[in-house]
């Protein structure tokens, strides 16, 4: 397909439009063996949120194509609900940067502190399984401007290290260990 025959990407939508809220319950179930929240129950809860807000924005199937980094920042205890807040920060031609922040409440107290911070990207998919153009993302509060801020900073570093991985996974042997 030809430059001039892509489709056009539709027309920018606000942050707001793509953010996700969701609050859970720290329960015994939940909990790893230094009585906080497990690891692992977070970043499911954070590709959630995180594709629907991509979903939002581009209103057609995603695909998770990078987790930059989730930082744990402060431990989410049994006595702390935790909220999620998500938005898309940041998009290619199609690809979508979004933003979760974490934040725990402790309910006895009502202290509430961000518990942990994390960039995921999408890739929006057309019905054909092809990557399909989205629409331009416009920050308006401040905590919005700063996220998108330093957006393409974070998708230039993203190239560096897909590069280095897939070099990487090139060296890497697939037999099995055992023949």
């Amino acid at each position: 397909m030809s430059e001039s025959s892509q489709p056009a990407a539709p027309a920018s939508k606000y942050c707001r439009e793509s953010r996700v809220f969701k609050t859970g319950r720290v329960f015994p179930n939940d909990i790893n063996n230094h009585q906080t929240l497990f690891g692992g129950k977070l970043m499911s809860n954070i590709d959630e949120v995180a594709s629907i807000s991509a979903m939002r924005h581009c209103r057609c199937n995603v695909v998770t194509a990078s987790t930059d980094s989730v930082d744990f920042l402060s431990p989410i205890r049994p006595t702390d609900s935790f909220c999620f807040e998500s938005f898309v920060s940041w998009t290619g031609r199609t690809s979508i940067e979004v933003f979760v922040k974490v934040i725990a409440e402790n309910l006895y107290s009502g202290e509430r502190a961000v518990a942990a911070t994390s960039f995921l990207t999408f890739v929006a998919i057309d019905p054909d399984g092809k990557p399909a153009p989205v629409p331009a993302v416009i920050p308006e509060t401040d905590e919005e401007k700063l996220i998108s801020d330093l957006a393409e900073e974070r998708s230039e570093l993203r190239k560096v290290r897909r590069a280095a991985s897939k070099k990487l996974a090139a060296q890497l042997i697939t037999t099995k260990y055992w023949e």
